[in-house]
């Protein structure tokens, strides 16, 4: 198995190669969330997420909605 390593929110973290950004989701139990992923300053829509497929030091920031009033 080879890993990756690809920085999340500033934290670096390694992942399997050929991980696609819904398998990343569901490893980071945001996936039922409503969330806005951007990758090196491209965001991604969620249409996306089951084809992209993370690269070495791809910058990911990922931002959860949070209700209230």
């Amino acid at each position: 198995m080879i890993m990756i390593a690809v920085h999340i929110n500033g934290a670096i973290k390694e992942i399997q190669t050929g991980t696609t950004i819904s398998a990343l989701t569901i490893d980071l139990d945001v996936a039922h969330k409503k969330i806005a992923l951007e990758i090196n300053e491209e965001i991604i829509p969620r249409s996306q997420f089951d084809s992209r497929i993370l690269q070495n030091g791809d910058k990911i920031e990922i931002v959860t909605a949070v209700g209230g009033g």
